[in-house]
């Protein structure tokens, strides 16, 4: 143990690690810090400035969710006549791409906006018009990845098609039966 002022830093040391198991402090420490933070919180100030943070997230989050679908509908670029198809494409994608906390790649920020758009469409397209849920993938290194990159072509042929324009047949579209089996709200 290390001593902190009235705390101590409990410390397990395994081999060349060492491995924090918290951090130790007489009860009345804690009930005293406890009882401040409960005051703090019981102010107007307090909630005032949560109302304005929350606020402050909500609309940064509906910012980006519409610069995303912009982002996704750029990456889609259908053909005129498939305009409504690439307006439902991007609402579903978006829809699940963008919540907080998805852990999807719409997410991140490591790559530029457009890369994630393309990214979500091409997992979206994957886990929606193929068996990829239900395959039984060899556990060998660079199998899964090698899978993926299979379906991703599989979906760009797709979308190509949608692009120059050809005629689908709504039955056999594996897009357009995911689309309409998906259930959509409106984003906001």
């Amino acid at each position: 143990m290390k001593a902190a002022g009235p705390t101590w830093t409990v410390q397990e040391k395994k081999g060349r690690k060492t491995f924090s198991r918290g951090v130790w402090a007489p009860a009345e420490r804690v009930a005293s810090i406890l009882a401040e933070l409960e005051a703090e919180r019981s102010t107007d100030a307090y909630a005032k400035r949560r109302a304005a943070d929350t606020a402050r997230r909500n609309r940064k989050h509906a910012e980006y969710v519409e610069e995303f679908r912009a982002a996704v509908l750029a990456f889609l670029e259908f053909a005129p006549g498939y305009d409504d198809l690439a307006e439902q494409l991007a609402d579903a994608v978006t829809q699940h791409a963008t919540p907080v906390g998805s852990g999807t790649v719409a997410r991140t920020h490591r790559i530029p906006i457009w890369q994630r758009a393309e990214s979500a469409v091409i997992a979206w397209l994957r886990h929606q018009t193929t068996a990829y849920d239900n395959m039984k993938i060899a556990r060998l290194k660079g199998k899964r990845r090698e899978v993926r990159r299979m379906l991703a072509e599989e979906s760009r042929r797709l979308l190509e098609s949608y692009r120059e324009g050809r005629p689908a047949d709504a039955t056999s579209c594996p897009l357009q039966r995911a689309l309409a089996q998906s259930e959509i709200t409106e984003i906001t």
